[in-house]
C-alpha cells in the first residue's frame, strides 16, 4: 500500500477546515494480527481488507475509541486520548454492522427529516420507512438508514464496517456514490470490505491486515 507521507499541522480545533487533517493510525500487534499503520488524509477513502478473525472490525472500534488499546490514533495533531470518547466520535465515527436504534420510530432519530429525505431516495428507500419501527425493517434498510445517519452529521472521517454486504449489486452501486459525493465533500473514510472489486472502486488506497 502507498502511504501518505504528509505531517499535517492544524489547531485540534479546525476540524471544519476542508482537506486539513489526515486520520493517523497507529495500533500495536496482537494475538491475531500484525502492527497496523496508516496515514490518510481527509477527503480520501482507505480500503481495508483481510482474512476472517484477523481483527479488521476490531481495528475499526479502536480507531473510534470504543475498544481500548495502547497504540495512538490521532486526527491532525490531536489525539483520541485528548477528547472524551463521545468527543472523539462525533469527529471520527464508526458505523457498525448492526447499529443500534433506540427509538420507537426511524424518524425519532433524525432532525430535522428534510435532508435526509433526498440521500433516501438516491439508495432507493421509501419515505414510508421513516414511520415504522426500527425493528421491522430488512437488514439492508438499516444498513442504508445507518450510514445516511452518519452522514448527515457530518464527521470528519466515517469508519464503515461492511457498508454494503446486505444489499444487491444495484443497490450497492448506489450507495457507493453517496460515499463517493461525501468524499468530495471532504470526508474521509476507511471502509472494511471482504469485496476486492469494491475495494478497488472505492478506495484511493488499499491496507491489507496480516495474521500475527
Amino acid at each position: 500500500m502507498q502511504q501518505s507521507t504528509a505531517s499535517p499541522s492544524v489547531s485540534p480545533c479546525a476540524v471544519n477546515a476542508p482537506n486539513a487533517l489526515s486520520l493517523r493510525v497507529d495500533l500495536p500487534a496482537t494475538t491475531r494480527s500484525m502492527a497496523i499503520r496508516f496515514d490518510v488524509p481527509r477527503g480520501s477513502i482507505l480500503g481495508v481488507q483481510g482474512p476472517s478473525g484477523v481483527g479488521k472490525t476490531t481495528m475499526l472500534r479502536m480507531i473510534a475509541d470504543l475498544d481500548r488499546h495502547q497504540g495512538s490514533v490521532h486526527l491532525g495533531d490531536q489525539a483520541h486520548t485528548d477528547l472524551s470518547g463521545p468527543a472523539w466520535r462525533r469527529h471520527v465515527m464508526y458505523v457498525d454492522t448492526n447499529a443500534g436504534w433506540w427509538a420507537d420510530t426511524v424518524a425519532d432519530h433524525f432532525d430535522p427529516l428534510d435532508e435526509i429525505k433526498p440521500l433516501m431516495d438516491r439508495v432507493d428507500l421509501s419515505a414510508e420507512l421513516l414511520t415504522r419501527q426500527p425493528q421491522t425493517l430488512s437488514t439492508g434498510e438499516r444498513q442504508r438508514m445507518a450510514l445516511i445517519r452518519a452522514l448527515v452529521r457530518k464527521p470528519v472521517f466515517l469508519l464503515l464496517d461492511e457498508p454494503t454486504s446486505a444489499l444487491d449489486e444495484e443497490t450497492t452501486l448506489w450507495v457507493e456514490m453517496l460515499l463517493f459525493d461525501a468524499r468530495t465533500n471532504g470526508t474521509g473514510m476507511v471502509i472494511v470490505t471482504h469485496d476486492a472489486a469494491q475495494s478497488a472502486r472505492l478506495a484511493d488506497q488499499t491496507y491489507i491486515m496480516r495474521r500475527a
